[in-house]
């Protein structure tokens, strides 16, 4: 391999975040003809594609991935070192590069990693989305520190890591404040023949869901599955379906989105785990989440 072009990096890393090369382009003050051209010269250095061509859009290949988690690191660790040279930081922040899965809601993933940033000392978090197995594949070579997702570690997954058992909470059933007033009579028979949107089926909670459903013999009307829960409460606030959140979040759905709960189905409850190479944390910020969601969020 040539030797490694970090213009060119910073173009491709522009790019990725961006998601839009004339964006990208506009922001490095170049012309979309030269910025391609570069990371085309990028990708002959390093000998693989970056992205694909779906459409219109530039979509990131799983190389990609991989050379956006480091040029995220050498660029961080660049602004680190002008900051420091500027004088405007006087204790280097301790870096927590942490995996989310998807399908965990972000309003959890901020309150779980929140204790992590009062530690007493500078902390730069570093937060990546994808599915389990790209964050695990991920934690095994320590691109991760730690992975947050709603299950342990899949049977069969060749990677050695720990679960730490952050805790588990009820669900919830919430929906626009006219439908809720409504379906909160004669709960849980209200629900029949109802819109809901659900979880994709590789939630962890979705099975439960399922099944509570089965048990009480309620036949919703499935009208959307969504791995983004954020996204699912975006529709469940137009009025599209009511919807499940954990309970412990409830207070801020219902600020947040203007909903209101009605119901909980007593058997179902979602578990949280952070998910290391280490079998006991040592990471400050990690023991910071781990100690705050054990005795806090979900005690």
């Amino acid at each position: 391999m040539e030797t490694l072009n970090y213009h060119h990096l910073r173009l491709f890393w522009a790019v990725a975040r961006e998601g839009n090369l004339t964006r990208a382009s506009a922001q490095m003050y170049l012309t979309p003809q030269t910025v391609s051209s570069q990371i085309r010269d990028l990708e002959s250095a390093l000998g693989e594609k970056l992205f694909a061509r779906v459409g219109r859009r530039m979509v990131l290949t799983d190389v990609g991935r991989t050379v956006l988690g480091y040029a995220d690191e050498i660029f961080a660790a660049g602004r680190e070192l002008e900051e420091t040279l500027r004088g405007q930081t006087t204790e280097r922040p301790l870096r927590l590069v942490i995996g989310v899965a998807n399908v965990v809601p972000k309003l959890i993933i901020h309150r779980v990693i929140e204790p992590a940033l009062k530690i007493g000392r500078p902390v730069r978090v570093v937060c990546r989305e994808g599915t389990p197995e790209q964050l695990l594949a991920d934690l095994s070579v320590h691109r991760l520190d730690v992975v947050l997702s709603d299950a342990p570690i899949p049977p069969g997954v060749s990677v050695r890591a720990y679960n730490h058992h952050l805790g588990k909470c009820g669900v919830t059933f919430m929906a626009r404040p006219t439908v809720a007033n409504r379906l909160r009579r004669n709960f849980p028979t209200s629900m029949n023949g109802e819109p809901v949107l659900l979880p994709t089926p590789d939630a962890a909670v979705r099975s439960q869901i399922d099944e509570w459903f089965e048990k009480s013999a309620i036949r919703p009307s499935i009208v959307g599955e969504f791995e983004d829960s954020a996204l699912l409460k975006a529709f469940g606030q137009a009025g599209v379906g009511f919807f499940a959140i954990p309970t412990v979040i409830e207070e801020e759905v219902g600020r947040q989105y203007g909903v209101k709960a009605f119901g909980k189905p007593e058997t179902v409850a979602e578990n949280f785990y952070a998910i290391s190479v280490e079998r006991r944390l040592r990471h400050p910020g990690t023991v910071a989440i781990l100690s705050a969601a054990r005795s806090e969020l979900f005690a």
